[in-house]
């Protein structure tokens, strides 16, 4: 079965309904980020699912050496253009094990996960992290918060964008959100449907899934700006996990 990630990522109706995802927002929470890690200027880091890029970018401009991971060859394409000494760009499936004890930082930004049918494959997709970093290396993962989601979900909306009409609706069960996309185009001959669905994981299972791979969190931070964790009020969950050194 084709999974829904794969054509939906690679649409270029996925990157138009996408376009106007808050840059400022993103390059304040990279500062901050940046800001309570205090990276070494030496720092080797990877962007797990990093889109087109636009995070590996902001971190590359710190003067760090970013590598970019994405199973979207369309968005891997768009990345390129960006490449110099110090910012790499590959497509490849987080699924599947990507350089060993490379790296100093891991971080996998705006709900990237939670898509894959099967919890192997989740935990191969962290597995995948854990082993590309360095002993004692820093994994952050910033998810949404399933609680907070499930109280300020808005079940219907429209939204045109360069004349095209995106009709979106959500809703969730026990495990997932799903989010339906129908896109209405001049262009096309009957409207094209895309289907996301993302797992509702809590802290608990994170803290499951990355010890089972030898990661530890350390602290968990509720939104862009760091404030603390509330089950019910934080929009994200953030998590800041260690790697574990084998004594």
């Amino acid at each position: 079965m084709q999974s829904w990630f794969k054509n939906w990522f690679n649409s270029p109706y996925y990157h138009q309904l996408y376009f106007n995802r808050d840059e400022t927002e993103a390059a304040a929470f990279i500062n901050k980020l940046i800001s309570y890690l205090k990276p070494p200027p030496d720092a080797y880091m990877l962007d797990v699912a990093c889109g087109k890029g636009r995070h590996s970018l902001q971190l590359a401009d710190k003067g760090f050496d970013v590598t970019g991971i994405d199973l979207s060859e369309d968005s891997i394409k768009e990345a390129l253009q960006y490449e110099s000494e110090k910012l790499h760009f590959f497509q490849h499936d987080m699924r599947l094990p990507f350089r060993i004890n490379y790296y100093d930082y891991a971080f996998n930004f705006f709900t990237s996960f939670g898509y894959f049918q099967t919890q192997r494959e989740n935990d191969n997709a962290i597995r995948t992290i854990a082993q590309s970093l360095k002993p004692a290396g820093t994994f952050v993962m910033d998810y949404l918060n399933v609680h907070y989601a499930e109280d300020h979900m808005v079940h219907r909306s429209e939204k045109e964008v360069d004349g095209v009409n995106f009709i979106i609706t959500k809703w969730h069960d026990e495990t997932h959100f799903y989010k339906k996309i129908m896109i209405e185009d001049e262009a096309l001959q009957e409207p094209i449907v895309h289907t996301e669905k993302v797992s509702k994981f809590s802290i608990g299972d994170f803290t499951e899934m990355f010890a089972y791979q030898g990661l530890q969190i350390k602290e968990v931070f509720g939104d862009y700006n760091f404030a603390n964790y509330s089950i019910n009020k934080s929009p994200r969950l953030i998590m800041i996990a260690q790697k574990i050194v084998k004594k």
